[in-house]
């Protein structure tokens, strides 16, 4: 069945519109998400500690809208404003050490730990993106070095290499032979990622 050209038109505006506003509207729908829950249990947790500061006139818990969102932006920019402190970076190191000691805790602490710091700070570790030839054949899989010597492992240059998977926090990890691997050099780590989360589609720019 053939439909007029105008039916096809409107069709293609409203696949168009889609493309555009979908990734928009699910982005702050995520983040409005968060910082509702935020703002729904954070006036509880304050009327805790101080009763009559989020009280009304009729004594129910007063709610302020926005109230999580800035102050977890405030949190976050007050640990990072004193990270650098040598006070405090000693008693993150002490609560650090205590966690990764803690049983049950340490597995989902130090994992979580691990994945924050390989995108972010000091001890980033999706820095070295490549080319990598995990099935022994003519086909290239995108990916990071995260490990240069596998040799604690029983493989002689051999390296470890993280492949991320398309529209997904998620990934494998492959141990291979370094004669398997070529450097990408022409683009950065953070255009790879994009390139290899989006499965392929965002547009590169050589540097």
């Amino acid at each position: 069945m053939k439909f007029p050209l105008s039916y096809k038109k409107l069709f293609q505006y409203f696949l168009q519109g889609l493309l555009i506003l979908a990734p928009i509207v699910i982005t702050f729908w995520a983040i409005a998400a968060v910082f509702s829950f935020i703002d729904g249990i954070l006036p509880n947790i304050i009327h805790n500690i101080f009763p009559s500061l989020m009280e009304d006139a009729q004594g129910n818990v007063r709610r302020v809208p926005g109230l999580g969102f800035v102050v977890v932006i405030a949190i976050v920019l007050f640990v990072g404003y004193i990270s650098s402190s040598f006070i405090f970076s000693k008693l993150v190191d002490v609560f650090d050490k205590l966690l990764e000691k803690t049983p049950g805790i340490k597995f989902i602490y130090s994992t979580l730990k691990d994945f924050f710091e390989a995108f972010a700070g000091e001890k980033k570790k999706f820095t070295n993106n490549v080319l990598a030839n995990v099935d022994d054949n003519d086909v290239w899989r995108v990916g990071f070095i995260t490990q240069e010597d596998m040799a604690e492992f029983g493989f002689k240059d051999y390296i470890a290499v993280y492949v991320p998977m398309a529209y997904s926090v998620a990934g494998n990890v492959y141990i291979i032979s370094k004669e398997r691997v070529k450097p990408i050099t022409n683009i950065s780590a953070a255009q790879t990622m994009k390139f290899a989360v989006s499965g392929g589609v965002t547009d590169v720019v050589e540097e």
